[in-house]
């Protein structure tokens, strides 16, 4: 399965190379405008088993394609791992539990030239594999190098 070997080097802390991710956020919650605005932010909220393994497997200065889901369904920008993983501050912890929930510090590096389409990601067979495809609800998911440099192209993103 692509996934399980780049999750493995993603969750490697002696890797070398950066790993790339996308993030999803409804931009009536939370959108790349508020993002650009705010610089750096925790990725928070995050309420799914999955989810939460993937953030835990994040380094800094990995990379991440900004994905606004329900409205627009796109990739908008392209955000870096500012903090590794910490206890979200969000999730309401009972006293003498240990936080469950995990949150990254994302931060903004630039908007996607062209915004890529779920649309346009679903008609190019070299995607049929993704994450984004074959796991809709998933909020955060590895993105495979090569899917990494061809959704680049696609949104003319050269940075």
């Amino acid at each position: 399965m692509p996934a399980a070997p780049a999750l493995a080097e993603a969750a490697s802390p002696a890797r070398e190379a950066p790993a790339y991710w996308l993030v999803k956020s409804e931009p009536d919650a939370f959108s790349w405008q508020q993002q650009v605005a705010n610089g750096t932010e925790p990725w928070t909220g995050v309420r799914n088993a999955q989810a939460a393994s993937f953030l835990r497997a994040m380094r800094k200065g990995d990379l991440a394609f900004f994905y606004h889901s329900n409205v627009g369904k796109e990739i908008v920008g392209i955000v870096s791992v500012a903090r590794e993983a910490y206890p979200d501050p969000t999730e309401a912890v009972p006293e003498g539990r240990a936080p469950r929930w995990v949150c990254t510090d994302m931060r903004a590096v630039g908007p996607m030239p062209r915004p890529v389409t779920l649309a346009a990601i679903k008609a190019e067979p070299a995607l049929a594999g993704i994450g984004l495809i074959r796991q809709s609800r998933l909020s955060v998911m590895p993105v495979a190098p090569e899917h990494w440099a061809l959704l680049c192209r696609m949104g003319g993103w050269e940075g």
